[in-house]
């Protein structure tokens, strides 16, 4: 009863799984339908070696006449032939066919990836991310479609050698057969030995990749601080991990093959001593016995090692099922049905008793209450951890509130389209992330139909264009991955640039200018005094000599507003915060 259930339960999983990729093949079905169908003949030609024999053996050998017999050479090279040209096709077929699918998944993968909420980057590593993302969906595809060929391959090759036992013998034939069915028996046993080991072996290898990541991004740190020994460590601990569980993948499913090869070794036994008494008996001829004990060793020859090539299967399908369960997964920050699209902020925004946690039961942000007119610049200062940034990362919807609300001109934002929304607000971050390529790319990242009069614009406003005149290519130079042939001002300067072309009505700017020399700081924050223009912005510092124009400062401590105003309130309270944080800055 069990097992019945076990059955059911994993014949609706594939079923549900090749419901959800033939999508994918559906656009390759004729190309995916003539590999499949080219196995066949691929398959049914093993079995004309087998069959010719019978003839060979009884005319030549026995009647020792060869001139009935001539063709039977000439027919199995151009069969031969033939088959290794079908092969050819198969093969080229099925990879085409498999990595145009991978590659179908993968966009629809990435385009997945993009719009996940921040959380889930927050909790998942690089090599993790590249891993399930990445080469999952080559396991999966690829793995499963060349072991397709092989498997069907082998099922035609295997029904017409059976066809040539029957044909010679059915007495033997039914060894052979039941023969066969007690080696394949352990088969069915691998998936659930393979399951829980797929999942941790997915879990290392993406360790190893975060490393070679970790190496690449860090590679500064790691030299200047002498850190080989200890990245090198790292690497080995989780290359024996890896190590471990392969060995333990073995343990569990090497013993496969070694059982199918004895059993199909007793099955020879069988077949030789029935055989023989069957020729003693004159119920089958040698030519008979010829015969079948080729098709019997060619049938089983492939069986004692397709232990191995299930094994790939079965991890290509459980590598299929991770991908699904991806691609079944939703972000949480999504677009309402009934959102509604905004263009433009006209009269405020509001904090309304926002309550805010990362994980449960440790607020950030406790009862925040603040209203921030259109037009206006709110700065937010404090100590390290007080909840300036999340205040921030809300506005956007990167994450959102567990209590309370965020309003623009009296709507929720929960309420607003997601990407109207996000068009609303420009971000220039303490450590702005620029692509690969030029710098005119990454500007006009900002508007892809920017004019060029927007565009040279926008450079001024960035106080770019005396860097840009400088250089040789100006505009077309190539800025290295992560624009590591710049300097951290010029990143921010790009950035700003990028926010200018956006021409959002709100500015978020965290940190902008914290990490920069006073030279640099002086021309970032001129570039971002002419990107504040016109526009309500939030300053998230800890540099307060950036913040004394500010219309309002807020100051967090411990997720709370502990002082609200001015610069010039909150300078002259007895015993404030800001006060005291200011004084100690300026000493």
């Amino acid at each position: 009863m069990l097992n019945s259930i076990r059955q059911k339960i994993k014949n609706h999983y594939i079923v549900k799984n090749y419901g959800k990729i033939y999508p994918y093949v559906k656009p390759y079905t004729f190309r995916a339908l003539i590999a499949v169908l080219i196995t066949i003949p691929i398959g049914s030609m093993d079995a004309v070696i087998a069959w010719s024999l019978k003839p060979y053996m009884d005319i030549v050998m026995v009647e020792k006449n060869t001139s009935s017999t001539a063709y039977i050479p000439l027919l199995i090279i151009i069969f031969s032939v033939l088959q290794s040209l079908l092969n050819y096709t198969a093969t080229y077929l099925n990879t085409w066919v498999g990595r145009k699918i991978a590659n179908d998944v993968k966009i629809d993968l990435f385009t997945k990836l993009m719009h996940f909420d921040p959380i889930f980057f927050d909790k998942s590593n690089s090599g993790d991310i590249l891993f399930r993302f990445n080469n999952n969906v080559d396991i999966a595809c690829n793995g499963l479609l060349s072991n397709l060929k092989l498997f069907t391959t082998r099922v035609f090759s295997s029904l017409s050698l059976i066809g040539v036992l029957f044909y010679n013998s059915w007495q033997l034939a039914i060894v052979a057969v039941l023969v066969l069915i007690g080696a394949l028996y352990p088969l069915t046993t691998l998936r659930r030995k393979l399951k829980s080991l797929f999942d941790k072996n997915i879990f290392s290898n993406a360790a190893v990749m975060m490393h070679f990541n970790e190496t690449y991004n860090g590679h500064r740190i790691i030299s200047s601080y002498n850190l080989y020994n200890y990245q090198l460590s790292r690497f080995k601990a989780t290359l024996r991990s890896l190590f471990k569980l392969g060995i333990k993948m073995i343990q569990r499913t090497g013993m496969l093959s070694p059982i199918m090869h004895f059993v199909v070794s007793l099955g020879i036994a069988a077949v030789i001593w029935l055989g023989s008494y069957l020729i003693v008996t004159h119920q089958i001829t040698a030519g008979n016995f010829v015969s079948f004990i080729t098709a019997l060793i060619m049938l089983y020859n492939p069986i004692k090692s397709i232990g191995n090539n299930y094994n790939s299967v079965q991890l290509s399908l459980l590598a299929m099922e991770n991908v699904f369960n991806l691609m079944d997964s939703s972000p949480k920050i999504c677009s309402k049905e009934t959102a509604i699209k905004i263009n433009g902020i006209k009269k405020n925004i509001e904090y309304k008793n926002v309550c805010f946690e990362y994980n449960p039961n440790k607020p950030v942000l406790k009862n925040i209450s603040v209203d921030i007119p259109v037009g206006k610049t709110i700065a937010l200062v404090g100590n390290s951890g007080g909840g300036k940034t999340t205040f921030a990362n809300l506005l956007p919807r990167f994450y959102d509130v567990k209590s309370g609300s965020v309003c623009i001109d009296g709507i929720d934002i929960r309420d607003i389209d997601l990407n109207s929304l996000r068009n609303q607000i420009s971000i220039v971050f303490q450590d702005n992330f620029l692509f690969a390529g030029t710098i005119r790319e990454n500007i006009m990242l900002g508007k892809a139909d920017a004019s060029p009069q927007e565009l040279d614009k926008a450079i001024k406003g960035a106080c770019l264009d005396e860097f840009i005149n400088s250089l040789e290519k100006g505009l077309d130079t190539n800025i290295g991955e992560r624009g590591a042939l710049l300097s951290g001002g010029q990143k921010q300067r790009i950035a700003i640039a990028r926010a200018f072309l956006k021409n959002a009505p709100i500015v978020i700017l965290d940190e902008a200018t914290s990490a920069l020399d006073n030279k640099s700081e002086a021309v970032v924050q001129e570039a971002v005094n002419n990107l504040m223009q016109n526009r309500t912005v939030f300053i998230i510092a800890h540099r307060l000599s950036t913040v004394r124009n500010a219309d309002k400062i807020l100051v967090l401590n411990h997720g709370e507003i502990v002082e609200s105003g001015n610069h010039q309130e909150l300078i002259n309270k007895e015993n404030g915060i800001y006060a005291s944080l200011y004084k100690t800055q300026l000493k």
